[in-house]
């Protein structure tokens, strides 16, 4: 296949690719949930045709509208099912993040596409070719090749350890920092409420600070810590103003949902700003979803006009955003595909920060 179909695909029928996006939007989930019942049951015949014909029908509709890419990363897929279903080859951990983690590449590069975005970042070629070589590989060879190749893609080892949501250890306050102190705690404690929202949210505050905190910590603390707590406990709470069917919607997303969800970063900050003291932090929070390109909202902000410790709350909250998904589809909560998936969109994020965020998770693996 030529390189540049799969580096710069060519839109031949903008509506029939909206549709096949659509389409994969659906299917994507199927797929998950019959790999998440392969790991209870690997040798389930039926389970396994099933997944065979949701990512043929996947190879199918990507056909039909002339996406190359999307042809080229399922047909490898279905030449390794293919094998699974004669009993050729043995489904395992590695295989199934190998698959998953492909998906979730067609998934951004064909959103990529339509935004007329850029897929530099997504490693297409290296994954098309892998998932090629792969389909070749015997059973002994397979788990090898798929360390290799998830690595080689995201830049990560297979296995991510998860998240910690302990809360992270804070030093004494000392007597100027009581009143903050106390503070906090009240914004911690509408932390917790809004975690109370929803199951899928607990814990969601401790991993988003932890990994704030770390970051921040491992770029020499340029933003005050306390500062940045603040925000993160209250950077959500304006979600509690809006109606619950926008911001708990598992779907996708219309328009009107977008626009108003545009609101809350403006009730969190308005919130901080009337206190006394948390100016920095209610900046942080006004700004979290501002973007360095200047397509952030809500007012549009350049690189050099958003704060660092928004940029970092950025990543953060995207992170903890991906891994929200994954539950949602039915899956559990995926580390490697999350941090790989930010990384692949990182022209979203400050790059003087994505550094710091991958040493972070780095340390993870290595703890």
């Amino acid at each position: 296949m030529d390189i540049r179909s799969i580096t710069r695909p060519i839109i031949h029928d903008r509506e029939a690719l909206v549709e096949f996006a659509e389409a994969l939007i659906e299917r994507a989930p199927e797929i998950e949930r019959d790999i998440a019942l392969l790991r209870k049951s690997p040798t389930n015949p039926d389970i396994i045709a099933d997944l065979f014909r949701a990512v043929h029908n996947v190879k199918g509709d990507a056909s039909l509208c002339k996406f190359d890419l999307g042809v080229a990363v399922t047909h490898p897929i279905e030449s390794i099912l293919a094998l699974l279903r004669k009993g050729e080859m043995q489904f395992s951990e590695l295989l199934a993040e190998m698959i998953l983690l492909a998906i979730d590449r067609l998934e951004l590069a064909t959103d990529a596409v339509l935004s007329c975005k850029p897929l530099d970042n997504l490693q297409l070629p290296t994954l098309v070719q892998g998932l090629d070589v792969l389909s070749h590989k015997s059973m002994e060879q397979m788990e090898i090749a798929c360390v290799e190749l998830i690595e080689a893609v995201t830049g990560f080892p297979p296995v991510i350890p998860n998240i910690s949501s302990r809360a992270p250890r804070r030093p004494p306050p000392n007597s100027e920092q009581k009143n903050a102190s106390a503070d906090q705690n009240f914004f911690r404690s509408l932390a917790l409420q809004f975690e109370s929202r929803s199951p899928l949210f607990k814990g969601r505050t401790m991993r988003i600070l932890r990994l704030a905190l770390e970051t921040n910590k491992i770029a020499k603390s340029p933003v005050n810590p306390v500062q940045l707590e603040a925000a993160i406990y209250v950077h959500d709470i304006g979600m509690m103003f809006l109606p619950e069917s926008n911001w708990l919607k598992t779907g996708k997303m219309t328009a009107d949902d977008k626009l108003v969800l545009k609101n809350h970063p403006g009730f969190a900050a308005g919130l901080l700003h009337r206190i006394p003291g948390w100016e920095a932090a209610s900046e942080i929070v006004a700004q979290h979803h501002e973007m360095p390109d200047g397509g952030g909202y809500p007012n549009g902000l350049l690189d050099t006009e958003i704060c660092a410790g928004a940029k970092i709350l950025a990543i953060v909250d995207a992170f903890e955003a991906v891994m929200l998904k994954h539950i949602h589809r039915g899956k559990n909560r995926s580390v490697l595909r999350a941090i790989a998936e930010i990384n692949a969109c990182d022209n979203q994020f400050s790059p003087d920060w994505i550094l710091p965020f991958n040493t972070v998770i780095r340390k993870t693996v290595e703890n």
